[in-house]
């Protein structure tokens, strides 16, 4: 399944996708940017998250990072 066809399952499908699925797929968009200091700011974010005991955090703080997966669209 290509990287897109991923992308659009999960925004679709926001509240049946873990955080650990959401993170690892956001982790190959971040390979698209050409900004360091983008990167380095969501590596913090994913940090953050990973440090977050519930799950419903997690996903919480994931939704706010859906706006990522929107850039990743427009561009395909």
């Amino acid at each position: 399944m290509s990287l897109e066809i991923k992308i659009k399952n999960i925004v679709d499908n926001f509240d049946d996708v873990s955080s650990d699925e959401f993170l690892e797929i956001l982790a190959q968009i971040m390979l698209e940017f050409k900004s360091n200091l983008t990167v380095e700011y969501l590596n913090g974010k994913v940090e953050k998250i990973l440090e977050l005991s519930s799950e419903s955090e997690k996903k919480k703080q994931c939704r706010l990072l859906l706006p990522y997966y929107d850039w990743y669209l427009q561009g395909q």
